[in-house]
């Protein structure tokens, strides 16, 4: 986590690894018994929400429409209101964008095709126009401070699938005015958001993983990795890659995701069934394996690794299947899988066991929260929101383990008071 101010949430995922791992902080072990308190607060086009210096918590929202900005609202964590907010922020071509909390103590947001850095009192420091008139799919922060950042290939809502897509540009912008020191254009376009290792930067390419170095302020492609994944019928591209220390993993069938209407089921087009892609680190090799084996599945979001328990949780949101697998050196095996409606980043509270999940119901009329048992996918506990819409995007964890959960319509925020505490 250098380059992030070191909070409970300083970016999104938890840091560049994407491990969904709340720092300097643990949501109470949940149990059967545990009473959950839970309140939502319409906010339309939420993103996530960062957890910056003195532990303020900070929304990144934007306005959809043909002349698309974003902002930053302050807000009180325990009652969700707005403490005061940015000036409307210089956005462009609509995807969600990004916020961290950078070591700094100033604040980062790229949307559209623009960077800002704000004050905590969000005040604009610097802003900057990227090249590329695409949506930058946010950013990660490297250990030098500076910005890793890169346009979005794939196709904008409302344009058909198969759109053209172009080449992916990565670029690095100096954490003081923004300016760019260095720029890369990839082989292959990308869709995906970036993760990091530190100083290696892994790119989810239209067929391949690439992996891109970070050194002496110079970008190069390790041109010894190959990592190919992308090899049959019916199989469109991947998104967001979790990092471990010996592996890249991420979902694929991700073609489509432009066209959500309010949930994902439904909505795949991949004609092959939608598989967990783990790619070794050192070799390059790709195991590819069925999430459920049903076509038509989609996804927008990564799996989540439990390194610790070698347990690793993927979802297929176009059929509603969520699925646990074992994993060692050699292989990967299907642990437990359950019907539910989920589409968004996960949480992983590893001391206790658990991931926080969504369950998309429309017939409800809302999303809920559900609390697993990584080693069984049996159910713990369940939460409304008051979301009408399935969540696409991240949630986050406060301070005090309180979980932030944020869909296009609502954020929520929901606590924890438990008879055993971790």
């Amino acid at each position: 986590m250098s380059g992030y101010w070191n909070s409970s949430w300083s970016g999104e995922d938890g840091g560049p690894k994407r491990l969904q791992i709340a720092s300097n902080a643990l949501i109470p072990k949940i149990l059967t018994t545990s009473q959950l308190d839970v309140i939502s607060r319409d906010a339309i086009a939420v993103t996530m929400a960062v957890v910056g210096p003195n532990d303020e918590l900070f929304l990144q929202r934007f306005m959809p429409g043909p002349a698309v900005v974003s902002w930053v609202e302050k807000i009180n964590p325990v009652t969700l209101e707005v403490i005061t907010e940015s000036e409307k922020l210089a956005g462009g071509p609509m995807w969600p964008g990004g916020i961290a909390a950078h070591a700094n103590g100033s604040l980062y947001v790229v949307f559209g095709n623009h960077a800002h850095r704000l004050s905590t009192d969000l005040k604009v420091i610097a802003s900057v126009e990227l090249p590329r008139v695409r949506p930058y799919n946010s950013f990660v922060i490297l250990p030098s401070g500076h910005l890793a950042t890169k346009d979005f290939s794939g196709a904008l809502p409302g344009q058909l699938n198969g759109t053209p897509m172009s080449p992916t540009e990565l670029l690095i912008l100096d954490s003081e005015d923004l300016q760019i020191i260095e720029r890369l254009e990839l082989a292959e376009p990308s869709i995906a958001r970036l993760s990091a290792d530190r100083n290696d930067l892994y790119i989810v390419g239209d067929y391949s993983l690439i992996r891109v170095f970070w050194r002496d302020k110079k970008l190069s492609v390790d041109t010894t990795f190959n990592a190919r994944y992308r090899t049959l019928e019916g199989q469109t591209f991947g998104w967001d890659a979790v990092i471990t220390e010996d592996n890249a993993w991420f979902l694929d069938n991700g073609e489509g995701t432009q066209l959500f209407t309010g949930t994902f089921r439904g909505v795949g087009i991949s004609t092959a069934p939608l598989h967990l892609v783990r790619v070794n680190k050192k070799s390059g090799k790709v195991t590819l394996t069925e999430i459920c084996g049903l076509p038509n599945g989609i996804i927008a979001n990564p799996p989540v690794v439990d390194t610790a328990r070698k347990i690793v949780v993927g979802f297929d949101s176009g059929n509603g299947v969520i699925s646990g697998f074992d994993y060692d050196e050699d292989s990967i095996t299907r642990r437990w899988s359950r019907e539910q409606n989920h589409a968004c980043h996960m949480l992983l509270s590893p001391e206790a066991g658990q991931i926080i999940t969504a369950d998309y119901r429309p017939e409800l009329g809302c999303e809920q929260v559900v609390v697993l048992d990584i080693t069984t996918g049996d159910e713990v506990a369940r939460v409304s929101t008051t979301s009408p819409i399935q969540s696409a995007v991240f949630p986050a964890v406060g301070p005090h383990g309180d979980i932030y959960w944020c869909t296009m319509t609502t954020i929520t925020r929901i606590s924890v008071h438990s008879t055993e505490q971790r």
